[in-house]
């Protein structure tokens, strides 16, 4: 059984160039923190010769920051010291080692962990919609193959090194959504972004920070409730570049071009869209608003409620019967929760707002 240790802290070398509130800081170091059950056992046909079957199922709980190349010294560790035959071992090869669930899907080495995890407990929710929200306190059952992967769906090798340059490819695309440009990401130093990497790899929730906070927005903790209208114009074309470097504001969620936001369905399409901040009439981006746009019949809108009267003053709104639920990081997020928050304070590592809907059925 494998528990990774909880965040390491070491003093930081100076500032970050962009100020962040206690609060954003707060909800990062949770979703940092989270952590997933994993059942790992391998294929018992490929098992080698004069393995011990009664010890091939290794169990541990991974951060959902990582990503599965990273879980695999430990996982072969494991294996090579307690249940292979060390003669019958030499000839396996870990570029081979491939995972699926025990349903069948393959899983992708690019995915860190938590968003697999999150996609298999929606994609419940289809099958046994009873037991999906309480799977999501279970182990994920992953069957470990030995041989033969089906290169032409993974579409990545196992390695290390490859699933680094996945995720710089995810921040840059999540870069160039939120603020226009790259410049952000690569504007950094060659150590800096291999410092991001390095932080995932050791789990170090404040070097990781002291780099990604340059690229992250943060939450400003004085923004007005209502914001000033926007035109269509100014938020869809405006160049960030052209923003004045002495604004205040100017790295502020509510102040980028869009949020760079994913949306996985049940065993159905990933949906990729750009969401700006804050909508056409001034008001802020809620994740109900985006959620009934886009999955009007699962998340149908809230009427508006009944003009006033003299025995109801003060009507509410009907009550709309909940058909699905979004996941955030894990979490059962509030149909209020403002998209730009959601892009601040519980995005992935990778930049990229991961929203996983599940079914609910009566």
């Amino acid at each position: 059984m494998s528990t990774f240790a909880s965040t390491r802290h070491h003093p930081q070398g100076g500032p970050s160039r962009l100020p962040t509130d206690y609060r954003t800081t707060l909800f990062r170091r949770l979703a940092w923190e989270g952590t997933v059950p994993l059942e790992i056992r391998v294929d018992s046909k490929e098992l080698p010769a004069n393995s011990d079957r009664g010890l091939e199922c290794y169990f541990m709980q991974a951060p959902r920051v990582s990503y599965l190349p990273l879980l695999m010294p430990e996982i072969r560790r494991f294996l090579m010291d307690v249940v292979f035959d060390e003669t019958a071992a030499k000839g396996l090869k870990e570029d081979d080692w491939w995972f699926e669930t025990e349903e069948g899907a393959l899983l992708k080495w690019h995915w860190p962990v938590g968003l697999i995890y999150d996609t298999h407990t929606v994609a419940a929710s289809v099958r046994n919609p009873i037991s999906s929200l309480n799977s999501m306190t279970t182990p994920l059952r992953l069957i470990l193959h030995l041989a033969s992967p089906p290169t032409e769906k993974l579409l990545l090798s196992p390695s290390t090194e490859s699933c680094k340059q996945a995720f710089m490819g995810q921040l840059k695309e999540a870069d160039f959504i939120r603020w226009g440009n790259t410049k952000r990401i690569t504007g950094l130093r060659k150590a800096e972004q291999d410092g991001l990497w390095e932080g995932i790899k050791d789990h170090n929730f404040d070097d990781f920070w002291r780099v990604a906070s340059k690229v992250i927005p943060t939450t400003s903790p004085t923004r007005p409730q209502s914001p000033l209208p926007l035109s269509s114009t100014s938020m869809h074309s405006r160049p960030p570049s052209a923003d004045t470097a002495t604004s205040p504001d100017r790295d502020d969620a509510y102040n980028v071009r869009n949020v760079p936001v994913r949306m996985y369905l049940p065993d159905g399409p990933v949906i990729q869209e750009p969401v700006p901040p804050i909508l056409e009439d001034g008001s802020p981006h809620t994740l109900s608003h985006f959620l009934s746009a886009h999955l009007p019949l699962l998340f149908p809108p809230r009427p508006p409620p009944p003009p006033p009267s003299r025995a109801n003053p003060n009507p509410q709104a009907p009550p709309v019967r909940e058909l699905a639920y979004a996941l955030v990081q894990g979490v059962l997020s509030p149909s209020e929760a403002e998209m730009a928050w959601l892009g601040a304070c519980m995005i992935g590592a990778d930049g990229w707002l991961n929203i996983c809907v599940g079914i609910l059925r009566n």
